[in-house]
């Protein structure tokens, strides 16, 4: 009761309080981080080896069992590890315990990963170790294509000019493009010529970095004048190296453009993508953790006029599959439902209460509450998502109770005579205890969310906390600023009908709403004594209601079975996303065929014009640090991934289900697979392919892979599984060289020689065993390539 009349004495302040409490929400509302779902903040770290060129068999003995052992030996509070080895990459992903502090994991891993690189194969590089998060999803992509420039050219402008630009954007990461091949002086050797001259690649090798070098410069004095000394060690144009001398025979030298060739070009192509039908490269930028996903769209979309402008007039430039605009829809909705839920409870109070005064003290405290809540979520570093707006929009009915209660409470303590200002205070005292039982009791059933664990907690957490701090502001909004209202608002109305009964004076005809208002009234009185009878007839039959209630229980309980159970609802994004993959072994040039027939059939599915945008993203990137940031489910150049916006209207669940038969009728040897294509989806799956997920281990593969294969055969009878498939490639064809030893030996030659020979200069070029590192510039990088009558 103090603190009423303190608030009724001091009113000034609470005025103030209420001032200040609008333009901290609304300055929070505007300066939040926008997004769909609150940050998953679980710690993941990302591990991930390279040593190009090296079998997957080779790489798991000797790269990703030391990789582990060391992982699982110096590094404290792992809850998980899983690994994926591809051709001359290992991909580790280290889950740890909630709690642990991801900074001392990250050293950690560090340090174990540097430890072991001694009994590692020669030459392998430093691995890429990167924190993982679920909420680092693609927000937009940018596409660029071109008739006219090559790939190479293309490639290089978008990584080191398009990328370099748009890097700047706070709150992103962008990998390196997909598509496209990475720009560098190749050397094509005519292996007529060499043979006609006795060379092998590797001498040819070894020569062209002798005459290439990178030396530092040093200084001379001569007289007054000191120069930086230079030399002509590496060459500044590619058509110089032309002229190296290779070998010298009878005292003429050979040079390079007698047994090749120098060129700009690139390495034979393993990633392509197409946009719409047309080789292109796609760039996709990634949410980095709570960063607001509008505001990261927001900036790219600003940036990129001025980069169209200044980008060469060959080059197209677009931006696709912009996921702001699903989370500003999203934000959108759930705001208006909201809007309409404090909208049509205003209007009951005012069918109830039958004037507006009292009804507008209910409604300027319900949206003071929900901004004390944004102001609080804001200052905790939270963001405006579905979950914290569901929260306030749940919390709206609630919050009703508080002030409403105060108000009926007032007029029942006018009734029985109490002068109106203490009426006031004691309406809003007396029920100051019981409110806030209520309160403290809904406040508590949201406050068991704080113990959930995993992404549960990130997910929930925020939207019970949304509804507590606008509980709990709404409690003292009706034990002080609701009073001042009542007072300032009904008091002279209140006022006004006791001066008129007091001098008799004839009131004025009631207007039409007062009239409706009276009509109700009759009617719910009449409710309300037929529901009194209807209690009485309850009791009076208890074993009848009895039989009643059990009917339907049993009722439900029959049905439940038959009620679908799910962790989140789905989603209709407006967009596909299919996984395709061809036979194993398939080159990439056939991928590519069957990714236009599959894409032709989309088309076909969806209808004329309803597949306005497609863009297919096939075989590994050339640039392994990508693959740190996908969910796994590329493991080869025949794998591929299908991107597809559908027309406003089109239901993108009926399309996929008449896909998935159609497309395993027409390509029976490929496999097909849908993946999430809304941002929701993807964060809850934690970057998972699926969301069932069964793992077979032992230590015979053989037999492992005949269990998994059963497994694979009785999931698919299951009802409610689709795209089941087998993750891995096992039987991707292998072309085996064996060496007859002795007789190498006795031609002077070792398995080493023969090797280097066959599979490092013949198969790959001079990358083998190390990660490629693609210059900037074009003299950077040299790399030996056969001429296309090599190719398998």
């Amino acid at each position: 009761m103090g603190l009423i009349k303190f608030a009724l004495k001091y009113r000034v302040t609470f005025y103030v309080m209420a001032i200040l409490i609008m333009l901290a929400g609304g300055g929070a509302a505007i300066v939040m981080p926008k997004d769909v779902l609150p940050e998953v903040n679980i710690p993941v770290v990302t591990v991930l080896w390279t040593y190009t060129g090296l079998p997957a068999p080779s790489m798991q003995n000797q790269v990703t069992a030391y990789s582990e052992l060391a992982l699982s030996n110096n590094v404290v509070g792992i809850r998980d590890m899983e690994s994926t080895t591809l051709q001359g990459i290992t991909i580790t992903k280290i889950y740890f315990q909630p709690g642990i502090d991801i900074s001392l994991a990250l050293t950690q891993v560090t340090a174990a990963t540097n430890a072991i690189r001694g009994i590692l194969p020669p030459g392998i590089q430093p691995p890429v170790i990167l924190r993982f998060s679920a909420s680092s999803v693609p927000v937009i992509q940018i596409a660029a294509t071109s008739e006219v420039e090559s790939q190479a050219s293309v490639y290089n402008y978008v990584r080191f000019r398009l990328r370099s630009t748009l890097q700047t954007t706070p709150g992103s990461t962008m990998p390196p493009p997909y598509g496209g091949v990475p720009e560098q002086v190749m050397i094509d050797l005519d292996p007529h010529a060499l043979q006609a001259y006795g060379l092998t690649p590797m001498q040819v090798l070894d020569q062209v970095n002798a005459e290439t070098l990178t030396l530092p410069s040093g200084l001379a004095k001569f007289g007054q004048t000191q120069f930086v000394m230079r030399m002509n060690t590496l060459p500044d144009q590619v058509a110089k190296l032309n002229t190296i001398p290779i070998k010298v025979v009878n005292g003429s030298p050979i040079l390079l453009r007698d047994i090749g060739w120098a060129r700009v070009g690139g390495p034979p192509q393993q990633n392509m993508v197409h946009v719409n039908g047309h080789l292109g490269l796609l760039l996709p930028v990634l949410k980095n953790g709570g960063t607001s996903t509008t505001s990261i769209v927001d900036t790219v979309k600003s940036m990129l006029p001025g980069i169209i402008a200044a980008a060469p007039k060959d080059i197209h430039i677009v931006s696709l599959f912009d996921q702001s605009v699903f989370v500003t829809e999203a934000i959108k909705d759930v705001a208006e439902e909201g809007l309409i839920a404090a909208v049509l409870t205003g209007l009951m109070i005012l069918l109830f209460l039958g004037s507006w005064r009292p009804t507008l003290v209910v409604l300027v405290s319900i949206p003071l509450a929900v901004l004390t809540s944004l102001a609080v979520l804001g200052a905790m570093g939270e963001s405006m998502n579905v979950m914290t707006l569901g929260g306030l929009a749940l919390a709206v009915g609630i919050l009703v109770d508080d002030a409403t209660v105060a108000i009926e409470n007032t007029y029942r303590v006018l009734e029985g005579g109490t002068p109106f200002r203490e009426a006031v205070v004691e309406g809003a005292a007396t029920i100051a205890k019981p409110t806030l039982i209520s309160t403290l009791s809904i406040c508590s059933a949201f406050v068991s969310v704080l113990f959930l664990t995993g992404a549960p907690k990130y997910i929930f957490t925020p939207q019970a906390l949304a509804v507590v701090f606008a509980m709990l502001a709404s409690y003292v909004l009706s034990r002080t600023l609701v009073p001042i209202l009542i007072d300032v608002l009904v008091g002279p109305e209140q006022k006004r009908r006791e001066e008129q009964e007091k001098g008799g004076e004839d009131r004025k005809k009631p207007g039409f709403f007062a009239r409706f208002h009276k009509g109700f009234e009759q009617r719910f009185a009449r409710f309300q004594r037929g529901y009194i009878g209807l209690l009485h007839a309850v009791l009076a039959r208890r074993l009848v209601t009895s039989l009643v209630a059990g009917v339907v229980l049993v009722i439900a309980g029959c049905l439940f079975p038959f009620l679908g159970r799910d962790y989140f609802p789905a989603i209709s994004s407006g967009q596909i996303t299919l996984h395709v993959r061809a036979r194993p072994g398939a080159r990439i040039e056939e991928t590519a065929k069957l990714f236009q027939g599959v894409e032709d059939l989309i088309r076909q599915q969806a209808g004329p014009g309803n597949v306005p945008t497609i863009v297919d993203n096939i075989g590994l990137p050339s640039i392994t640090y990508n693959l740190a940031f996908n969910d796994g489910t590329f493991v080869g150049y025949n794998d591929g991934q299908i991107l597809a916006t559908l027309k406003p209207g089109l239901s993108s669940a009926l399309l996929t289900k008449k896909l998935r038969v159609v497309l395993h009728q027409r390509y029976p040897d490929s496999v097909f697979y849908f993946q999430p294509a809304d941002m929701i989806t993807q964060i809850l799956d934690f970057g998972v392919p699926s969301q069932v997920d069964v793992q077979v281990h032992g230590r015979h593969q053989a037999d492992d892979l005949k269990i998994a294969l059963a497994i694979e055969k009785r999931l698919r009878n299951l009802r409610g599984l689709v795209d089941v498939h087998l993750q891995q490639i096992t039987n991707s064809p292998e072309f085996f060289t064996e060496v007859d030893r002795q007789r190498a030996a006795e031609l002077g030659l070792t398995e080493q020689d023969i090797a280097n020979q066959v599979k490092r200069e013949a198969l790959c070029g001079s990358t083998c065993g190390s990660e490629t590192h693609h210059a900037q510039h074009l003299h950077h990088q040299l790399k030996l390539h056969r001429f296309p009558a090599w190719t398998l």
